[in-house]
């Protein structure tokens, strides 16, 4: 669609450009993307295969971990595919609908992220702090009710954004320069006044992934407090290795999206394309290494890959 410039006109196609000033490396860039993407579907899949047909592993974290490999299958299928039609085919023009729908579920799902990693934090805080008690607290039936007020919760913070996003009016250009859509980046092509959606998008950072973030550390706080209280050395080791594959995937999770706001608001003389580089790496890097960290960190998933790639001989 031609980019028209005045308000009786609102664009209802769009232009994703992929990755602008490096549009000569996009098949280059696209290798990375594929192997990631690749990794993530088959690594992802497996951990959910490993833990559905292991009657063993139908625990509370294995339970959590399944729903965190769900998520990250959606998150990297709603962004990474779209990005490779862009890098090899040019397929960019996506509808305003279809932009919306994008955004609505690649958001929402990062958020569910963020809640499942929370809820992953207070399992290990009652397997370290109330072993006995642990499974008769994380009961199937809770651990069911928990999953899902996070995706409701995510869904029910991010809808209203579809309706301030439908309501505007844009009459500004259509092309976007990124991957895959986002809010303020959709809505700052609308000629109507957007510190609804600027005041709203803050208020669902803050509500969910900020607050998210602050209770796992303070998790933490209490568990470090418990372990080393602990009389054992033994004890205090194998509490902390416990905790060890959920604290890297917090961090993964965690701190590049946090190294994103920070250049987004203080890196404006940072290069457009790092910026999009940096987003893409959100939505990538923790569906991709999640399932390798927890396949390397813990025994159990371990040996049932292992049995299933390298079976004994009999």
């Amino acid at each position: 669609m031609m980019t028209l410039n005045h308000t009786g006109v609102s664009h209802t196609v769009f232009r994703l450009l992929g990755i602008p000033g490096l549009e000569d490396q996009h098949i280059w860039i696209s290798i990375p993307f594929f192997i990631s993407y690749a990794i993530a579907l088959f690594g992802n899949s497996l951990v959910i295969c490993i833990i559905f047909t292991k009657r063993s592993l139908h625990e509370p974290m294995y339970l959590f971990l399944c729903m965190l490999a769900g998520a990250d299958i959606v998150l990297s299928t709603c962004t990474v595919p779209q990005a490779l039609a862009i890098f090899w085919f040019h397929a960019g023009e996506i509808s305003l609908d279809r932009c919306i729908t994008q955004f609505f579920i690649t958001h929402s799902t990062f958020m569910s992220e963020s809640g499942i990693l929370l809820v992953m934090a207070f399992d290990r805080y009652i397997a370290i702090c109330f072993p006995l008690r642990y499974s008769t607290i994380l009961t199937h039936t809770l651990i069911g009710k928990i999953g899902v007020t996070i995706f409701l919760r995510s869904y029910c913070t991010i809808s209203p954004i579809v309706f301030l996003l439908k309501r505007l009016n844009f009459c500004q250009n259509n092309i976007i320069p990124h991957t895959f859509c986002e809010h303020i980046g959709l809505a700052k092509y609308a000629c109507n006044d957007i510190r609804v959606n600027i005041w709203y998008g803050l208020f669902v950072l803050m509500s969910t992934v900020v607050l998210d973030a602050l209770l796992i550390f303070i998790s933490y706080v209490l568990i470090l407090h418990a372990v080393f209280h602990m009389s054992s050395q033994d004890a205090r080791h194998k509490a902390l290795n416990t905790c060890g594959s959920h604290v890297c995937i917090i961090i993964l999770f965690y701190g590049p999206a946090i190294f994103t706001i920070l250049t987004q608001r203080f890196g404006h003389h940072i290069p457009p394309h790092i910026h999009i580089l940096l987003a893409n790496v959100c939505v990538l890097a923790p569906p991709m290494l999640n399932p390798i960290i927890y396949g390397i960190k813990t025994k159990q998933i371990r040996e049932q890959v292992a049995h299933i790639f390298f079976p004994k001989q009999k």
